[in-house]
This record gives C-alpha cells, sequence and structure tokens, in this order.
C-alpha cells in the first residue's frame, strides 16, 4: 500500500470498493443509476434556465426553487460521476486529499439543501401570514443573504469533518466499503479513536437536520393556522395548493436522509451492507431527480412558462416542428 509523508499510518490513496457483495450485477446497477443522474441534470438545469428566462417567475418562490435546484446538481455531480466510474470501469482508487475534498464536499451541499428547504418555508410562511408584506419582507437583497448564510453554515460546519478525517491513522488497510468518501464510512477503516468524530457527525445532523426540520416544522404549524382561519374554502385550497410542491420535496430530502443516518449509526449489524450503500446513493440522487418532476407537475406558473418557452421556440425554428 502506498503512503503519504513516509508515514505507515496516512495512505497515499484509498480504494472504494463499490457495492460489496453486489460486484456482479455493478454494470446492472449503474444503469438505473445513470438514468436519475441524466435526468436530474436535464431537469435541473431546465428549471434554472425557465426561471432565469421567465420574467413571471422572478419571484423569491422561484429563486428560491433555482437555488435548490442548483444544489442538487452539484450535490449529485459530486459522487455520481465517480460512483460511475467505479461500476463500469473498476475505478476504484481515489486519492486520499480528493477523498477528504470529495467528502467536504458531499456533506457540504447536503447541508445546504436542508438549509434551502427551510429557506423555502420560511417563503411559504410569510407568502400566507403576510402576503400584503411579501415583496418588501423578501426582497432580493434578503434572498442573497439568506442564500449566502445557508452555504456559510455548511461550510463552517462540515470543514472539521476533514481535519477530523486527516488525523486519523490508517493502520488496517485503504479499502473502504463505499461507492463514495462519507465521513464515517472512511473514520470506519481508522485503526484509531473515532469517537470524536462520531460525536461531532451527530452534533452536525442535529444542529442542521434538527434545526433544520424544527423550523420547517413551525413555519407549517403557523401557515395550517393560517389557512384554516380563511373563510373561503376556495382561498384555503388555493393557499394549501401552494405549499404541496415544497412538501413533496421535504418528504423526498428527508425520508431518504434519515434512513441512511440511522441505519449507518444504529442498524449496522441487522441491514445489509449494500442495502447502506444503495440507500446512500439513493439519498443524494433521488432529491436532485425528483424535485424537478415534482414541481413541474405540481406548480401551474411552470407548466405554463414550459409552455411558454416552447412556443417562443416554435415561433423561432417553425421548420423543426414540422
Amino acid at each position: 500500500m502506498p503512503f503519504l509523508n513516509g508515514t505507515i499510518l496516512t495512505p497515499a490513496s484509498f480504494i472504494l470498493n463499490g457495492i460489496p457483495g453486489l460486484e456482479e450485477v455493478h454494470l446492472w446497477i449503474s444503469f438505473p443509476l445513470c438514468t436519475m443522474y441524466g435526468i436530474a441534470i436535464t431537469g435541473n438545469f431546465g428549471l434554472i434556465y425557465l426561471i432565469h428566462s421567465e420574467e413571471a417567475l422572478h419571484r423569491p418562490m422561484y429563486i428560491f426553487l433555482a437555488l435548490l435546484s442548483f444544489t442538487d446538481v452539484l450535490m449529485c455531480t459530486s459522487t455520481l460521476p465517480n460512483t460511475l466510474c467505479i461500476l463500469w470501469f473498476n475505478l476504484k482508487e481515489i486519492d486520499f486529499k480528493a477523498c477528504l475534498a470529495q467528502m467536504f464536499f458531499v456533506h457540504t451541499f447536503t447541508g445546504m439543501e436542508s438549509g434551502v428547504l427551510i429557506l423555502m418555508a420560511l417563503d411559504r410562511y410569510v407568502a400566507i401570514c403576510y402576503p400584503l408584506r411579501y415583496a418588501t419582507i423578501l426582497t432580493n437583497s434578503v434572498i442573497a443573504k439568506a442564500g449566502l448564510l445557508t452555504f456559510l453554515r455548511g461550510v463552517m460546519l462540515v470543514i472539521p469533518f476533514t481535519f477530523l478525517t486527516k488525523r486519523l491513522p490508517y493502520c488496517r488497510g485503504n479499502v473502504i466499503p463505499h461507492t463514495y468518501c462519507d465521513h464515517m464510512s472512511v473514520a470506519k477503516i481508522s485503526c484509531g479513536n473515532v469517537k470524536v468524530n462520531a460525536i461531532y457527525g451527530l452534533m452536525v445532523a442535529l444542529l442542521i437536520g434538527g434545526f433544520d426540520i424544527l423550523c420547517i416544522t413551525i413555519s407549517y404549524t403557523m401557515i395550517l393556522r393560517a389557512v384554516v382561519s380563511l373563510s373561503s374554502a376556495e382561498a384555503r385550497q388555493k393557499a394549501f395548493s401552494t405549499c404541496t410542491a415544497h412538501i413533496c420535496a421535504i418528504v423526498i430530502t428527508y425520508v431518504p436522509a434519515f434512513f441512511t443516518f440511522f441505519t449507518h449509526r444504529f442498524g449496522g449489524h441487522t441491514i445489509p451492507p449494500h442495502i447502506h450503500i444503495i440507500m446512500a446513493n439513493l439519498y443524494l440522487l433521488m432529491p436532485p431527480t425528483m424535485n424537478p418532476i415534482v414541481y413541474g407537475v405540481k406548480t401551474k406558473q411552470i407548466r405554463e412558462g414550459v409552455i411558454r418557452v416552447l412556443l417562443k421556440g416554435k415561433e423561432k425554428n417553425p421548420q423543426r416542428f414540422k
């Protein structure tokens, strides 16, 4: 095994072993993952382009949606190309520093995804509870600052992961039973004490996931109280309909996230390793794949925007549509 700096404790590279126990079907597993990645890239870039090009969508709700789409693209791209190289070409080696970088980006973007969902919940809260002040509260400046703070929160909380992982000795070997460099997957192959890593990982999960879900729950509790107090059934239905896509996005994001988190820490001996790894990949792929579809189906303004873009394209290139 090659090592860095002449020490026997820090490997020059790791071997990402893919999905242990399913090596014979790696190629078949890669096809649905590749298909989902293609849908995610196409759908999210399409959504970003639509929001940018349609003036009717230059509103806080859709700006936050564009930020979510951008985060989704970065989140799945931080792992999927490397995962596909493992499944297709058996290219399993990853440089030690590249592994730390991938770990940093994976956890930063998943943290940012959760933060953007909070911002979208607050957007719906302001829109429904303070409709007359919506435009004055959520100005472009406020949106930019909120997005920057969300990014900085993720960076500041995740940076210690790299230092905590780098300090560990790796005298047991350099084979990671995973498709990408996850914090605890890397830490577990160390021969050192990973108690600090585990405690800090749990703290970050509570500070990001726990705090974000609490804020989202409080926002929707207030939204529900405001909607129920409306006298018109039509107004109640309209208010609820503006939240359905966001609620779907929350479920799509947090259900696989919590499954991955809890089984990784508490179900290690009862759930097969390949289930852990498949769910960890779906956790990074499901939201980017499904969010554009959900918002496209559930949001009338986006459907209308797509039709307008297609009609503009038909007017500019009539021969292509004959």
